[in-house]
């Protein structure tokens, strides 16, 4: 009897566990399907992105670029993407396949939403803005050399000062001298280059000052060596400080960016080395002061001026024999390489400091070139066109030298081709010429678009 009774006890007690089973499986299941308690659960996950490499575009163009061993930590709930903490731990990657298809999805879903189109600044249209020009031609005497200013000429139409540059896939903030300023506090912004980058600078200083008198503005030439020379017609620069921001804005010039080292100090008109391989002494001596470079070079190459100038094109120390490169425009092409490589290589030692390569200005010569009778009379804005829908630069040298490094584009040559009406032309203070500049433009002008977009990208 008592073996029969315990046989039944067993089977009870056997039929209660199945039964129990049974329910738990139940129970598990209802939770599994039922939409809320996803919904509950993947509110408080955290997913791990496997990816090997993430890319998230900032809104000032930089690209963040994380490796694989650095962690991306993605909150699915509401879309926010941050940086790990170097001491949090990642998933092992084999546990990623255990992640539902529904949590993979919708990662990849948000990680593409996430990349948002690098703005094209070059690429976009003209618009008209009764708010232009941004200062008075008339008033920015101090900064602005009389035979750009236009306003002070013989010209009568100044509609060429009514435009602003919209960049089609991005809004380019509006310019304000005193947020321009603040955001340039304890900053030094050089611009080295011809006579087309003197007149980005007086630009910006005209800018900079709402073309104001500002007897604040201090003259530092002589903190950076640019005074004038004895017997000089001007200093080879000019430097000015901002006081209240500590920020100083100066111009250095180096038409063709080579060394130059006369051949002979004590002869006046000695051959000058022109030494393509090497950056000017400025740069190199005061690039660990600068935290904004422009550089830009183009017109002076070609063997007028060359030979009015009395340049050798050096190499290596040495007078150049390669014939292939003793053409000009290889040997354009050389230097620019060669300043891009050496800015790149040395940017490393120089963190905070941001460089930009401007393509070049376009001349606009119409039936001759400057010598020849070539005019530029076009009075009516945007006659050839208001846009530019190409993705490319119209400068390949500079986009080319630049591409892959650390050293930024400024592409304002497509367009200021648009802009023909803008040029100095036949005007100058002392009356009509019968040489006409289509080269350099008008005050306020031209150059003021080229500051607007290099402000926009800094």
């Amino acid at each position: 009897m008592k073996a029969g009774n315990n046989h039944r006890l067993k089977g009870r007690s056997l039929s209660l566990t199945l039964v129990v089973l049974v329910i738990t499986t139940i129970a598990l299941w209802a939770w599994e399907k039922n939409p809320f308690a996803n919904t509950l659960l993947l509110a408080q996950e955290w997913y791990i992105a496997p990816s090997s490499e993430f890319h998230v575009d900032a809104r000032n163009d930089s690209v963040v670029s994380m490796k694989p061993k650095e962690k991306i930590v993605v909150n699915i709930s509401d879309s926010i993407i941050t940086k790990a903490e170097e001491n949090f731990r990642t998933a092992p990657v084999d546990s990623i396949s255990a992640l539902s298809p529904e949590t993979i999805d919708r990662n990849e879903d948000m990680t593409s939403s996430s990349e948002t189109k690098v703005c094209n600044y070059a690429k976009g249209r003209w618009v008209a803005d009764s708010r232009r020009p941004l200062y008075s031609g008339l008033g920015c005497k101090k900064w602005l050399s009389a035979m750009w200013a236009c306003r002070l000429t013989q010209r009568k139409d100044f509609s060429y000062e009514g435009y602003r540059w919209q960049p089609e896939s991005c809004e380019m903030p509006e310019f304000e001298r005193s947020a321009f300023l603040r955001r340039m506090q304890d900053k030094t912004i050089a611009f080295i280059g011809d006579s087309l980058g003197r007149q980005q600078f007086q630009s910006l200083m005209c800018m900079a000052t709402g073309g104001e008198e500002s007897p604040e503005v201090q003259n530092v030439g002589k903190k950076f060596g640019l005074v004038k020379a004895r017997g000089a017609i001007r200093p080879d620069g000019w430097a000015y400080w901002f006081p209240k921001t500590n920020t100083t804005i100066l111009y250095y010039w180096s038409a063709s960016l080579s060394d130059l080292v006369p051949l002979n100090t004590s002869d006046r008109n000695t051959n000058v080395a022109m030494h393509l391989d090497r950056p000017p002494a400025f740069m190199r001596r005061y690039i660990h002061y600068f935290d904004v470079l422009i550089l830009n070079t183009g017109h002076h190459w070609n063997r007028g001026k060359l030979n009015a100038n009395r340049w050798v094109m050096y190499v290596d120390g040495k007078p150049k024999r390669d014939k292939k490169r003793d053409e000009i425009g290889n040997a354009k092409n050389f230097t620019v390489h060669s300043i891009v490589r050496w800015l790149d290589s040395h940017l490393p030692s120089y963190p905070h400091l941001k460089v930009f390569f401007r393509t070049i200005s376009p001349r606009h010569f119409f039936n001759g070139d400057w010598n020849t009778g070539g005019t530029c009379d076009n009075t009516t804005p945007l006659s050839g066109g208001s846009e530019v829908m190409q993705d490319g630069s119209s400068d390949p040298v500079i986009e080319g030298a630049v591409k892959g490094t650390k050293v930024k584009i400024l592409d304002i040559t497509s367009i200021s081709k648009l802009r023909d009406e803008g040029h100095i032309s036949r005007y100058s203070i002392r009356g009509t010429t019968d040489v006409n500049d289509c080269l350099h433009w008008c005050l306020p002008g031209i150059p003021d678009t080229w500051n607007e977009l290099l402000v926009a990208q800094i």
